[in-house]
């Protein structure tokens, strides 16, 4: 039964954890100590957490076993299947999100990309595993090493799902994307995960797992979730799991130690505090929409959730003497782009720190950053804010922290390269050279990502190859793709987000790569038919069948790897080479003229053209009556290995090689090996021809109208 939102503010007060796919919560004296959850801008209490009683190891191995059987025998299509399904439940009830994201003092735009972003990482994941993984438990990766001279020991890596469990430990700034950027990769890969949310809001994670574990999609064990503290968690981890973390460098440099992860074989990735910068070219003077494009990035990554994120822009460096004409356009747009306040409030831009703990932390880090040299050019004190009612006034119980700009004048301070204010606090600071400029960048220690706006290539290219080993990403911003740019500080799923050194050294997201994290990349060595038999794709030198009737005319129900084709033979003419010159128009001298052809040490003289021999190929192997196979899609891997002179002769040897259904449509992809080989049995070229299958021969003959 599904909660509705006035369910969710009536019901208890502890807010509880799902384990063993079911709930749980601390009950009698076990309840009496839970920390209080403040709303971030009146101070109301929202709700309460503790774990005290609850069973960690038992949360662990029930997702080693239960959600083990239940989620890695899924295939990876399979898998991606229930990702988009999961994605629909929550933007189907996403509303119920926005409301409690509110109270943690989160806009509508900063809860957008909290939210949606989250749900549009699980479309993302959806999309690419169906699109770039098999139909199949195995991901190989990379191509076939071949180990003996007659291809009977071949060797090829095989990646296959870690046999644990995967710990997410999550920062309280996105409480739903920073839960399903981590959940989605590991899913896919088919390991279970268990969900720990920071506590201040944790509330809005919490809602997240109740919408999916109401929606019926979860397989058995499949995501767990601890709301509070969990901190002999990682002494009940072992070799197969994993630990992705978001938070401090300190919290994760304790947590890196741990004899779980030192000496256990636990997987550790990490995403933590990051200076980045923004770079302003020397030629992005005022009034160039280069100059609009930096002071816009720098604004919204002070105001976007009240700059509590790890990508916010913490240091604006500029050219010499550019210091005062870049504050006064901070000022000016933040003057008439920002409103902070109470969320709820109508027209409120930027909503309070998440906690006033943090609200406290921040302005103690403003005030080292002045102690360090810097002097506060724009902002300071929170003063009057909008209140939910839209009057102003001063909300003494709210995390409220105004947008904050400090200028350096010396470019080494300590305090500018080593301390961030985690909140709408950004640092400028002067450089003289390109040089200089990618000094500053390197200072603070590895980030996440640097922004650089200008329209000099010269300019761009010789700082992006400076500050890119500094770098998880780096974003190029000019006239050309501002309005287009997603922006300094969004990470996209298909990109990496992560970074060296201070940043974490991990890495997060970039498309199929984050799945491979939470697999097993091991070689395997063995003969063609054993790898064939392994991976489910057929390996030259396998068996193969050429038992009737033609591969063409069978459907994916019927046809089976290594299901084979050997032609005829068909001789190439110099009245075959000519006409095709002629009627494309490919006219290269390799093809047309026999001295010139001569001449090249690649030929023997007047040769074919490759696609001609490609088109012949075609129809020497194709079984042209309507059937099970729909259409061509493509060639993948093409190498013209032996030129094919007037008089040689052709033929084509074409075997299924991987067989791909469709989970939602009726038909599939079959991957077939085609082998062209002269009258000496060389081979003359070699390719991966795509085809769309029928799954049925009654689905072929409805598709082909008979």
């Amino acid at each position: 039964m599904e909660t509705t939102m006035s369910d969710l503010m009536t019901r208890t007060r502890i807010l509880p954890s799902y384990v063993q796919d079911g709930w749980w919560e601390p009950t009698g004296d076990a309840a009496s100590d839970a920390a209080i959850v403040r709303d971030a801008s009146t101070g109301e209490e929202v709700v309460r957490v503790s774990t005290t009683g609850l069973d960690l190891a038992a949360a662990l191995e029930h997702a080693r076993t239960v959600g083990q059987h239940s989620l890695a025998p899924l295939t990876f299509h399979q898998r991606a299947i229930l990702l988009k399904r999961m994605a629909l439940a929550l933007t189907e009830r996403k509303g119920e999100l926005y409301e409690l994201s509110s109270r943690t003092g989160a806009t509508k735009n900063d809860s957008w990309v909290d939210i949606d972003g989250g749900i549009g990482v699980l479309f993302t994941y959806s999309s690419k595993g169906r699109r770039e993984m098999p139909q199949s438990t195995i991901y190989l990766d990379g191509p076939v090493e071949q180990l003996s001279k007659d291809g009977s020991f071949l060797a090829r890596h095989i990646c296959t799902t870690l046999p644990g469990v995967a710990v997410q430990i999550n920062a309280f700034n996105f409480p739903v994307w920073g839960a399903l950027e981590k959940l989605a990769p590991a899913f896919l890969a088919g390991m279970p995960t268990l969900i720990k949310p920071a506590t201040p809001t944790g509330y809005v994670a919490e809602h997240m797992v109740r919408i999916l574990a109401e929606s019926g999609l979860l397989p058995a064990g499949a995501i767990q979730l601890v709301s509070g503290s969990a901190r002999d968690l990682l002494d009940h981890l072992r070799l197969g799991d994993t630990v992705s973390f978001t938070g401090s460098a300190s919290t994760a440099a304790g947590l890196r130690l741990h004899d779980a992860v030192q000496t256990h074989g636990v997987r550790f990735t990490v995403e933590t505090d990051s200076i980045n910068a923004s770079v302003l070219g020397p030629d992005a003077e005022p009034g160039t929409p280069e100059f609009d494009a930096f002071v816009r990035g720098v604004v919204t990554e002070m105001t976007a959730k009240a700059g509590q994120k790890c990508t916010a822009i913490r240091r604006a460096i500029v050219p010499t003497d550019m210091t005062d004409a870049v504050a006064d356009a901070v000022r000016e747009r933040i003057a008439a782009k920002v409103v902070v306040g109470d969320p709820r409030a109508e027209g409120v831009t930027m909503g309070p720190l998440a906690s006033t703990e943090q609200r406290d932390e921040v302005l103690k880090q403003v005030m080292k950053l002045r102690e360090g040299g810097g002097q506060i050019v724009v902002g300071g004190d929170a003063g009057q804010v909008t209140l939910a009612d839209g009057s102003l006034g001063e909300a003494v119980d709210g995390a409220f922290v105004a947008p904050t700009l400090l200028a350096f004048r010396d470019p080494e301070s300590e305090a500018l390269h080593e301390i961030e204010a985690f909140g709408p606090v950004s640092s400028l600071v002067e450089y003289g050279s390109p040089e200089q400029a990618a000094e500053i960048v390197a200072r603070g220690g590895g980030s996440l990502v640097t922004s650089v706006a200008s329209h000099d290539p010269v300019f761009v290219a010789e700082l992006t190859r400076r500050i890119a080993p500094h770098n998880g990403r780096i974003l190029l911003l000019d006239r050309d793709d501002a309005r287009a740019s997603t922006g300094h500080g969004s990470p996209l799923p298909m990109l990496v987000h992560g970074g060296p050194g201070r940043a974490g050294g991990g890495e997060e997201l970039g498309g199929i790569r984050s799945v491979l994290h939470h697999m097993q990349r091991t070689a395997i060595q063995g003969s063609p038919t054993m790898l064939t038999a392994l991976t489910g794709v057929w390996h030259q030198g396998a068996a193969a069948s050429t038992d009737a009737p033609h591969p063409f005319r069978k459907s994916l129900a019927e046809l089976r790897i290594g299901d084979q084709v050997v032609s005829e033979r068909r001789v190439i003419t110099l009245d075959d080479i000519e006409h095709f010159a002629d009627f494309t128009g490919d006219l290269f001298y390799a093809h047309m003229d026999q001295e010139a052809a001569e001449a090249n040490p690649f030929f023997p003289g007047r040769v074919a053209h490759g696609y001609l021999l490609l088109s012949f190929a075609a129809g020497l192997f194709v079984e042209p009556a309507p059937g099970p196979v729909l259409a061509n899609t493509g060639l993948d891997n093409l190498r013209f290995m032996t030129p094919v002179s007037p008089g040689d002769s052709l033929r084509v040897t074409l075997t299924a090689k991987q067989i791909t259904p469709r989970e939602t449509d009726p038909y599939g992809e079959v991957r077939w090996d085609a082998v062209l080989t002269n009258q000496d049995d060389e081979t003359v070229a070699q390719y991966d021809l795509l085809t769309y299958v029928a799954k049925e021969q009654a689905q072929a003959q409805e598709q082909s109208g008979r």
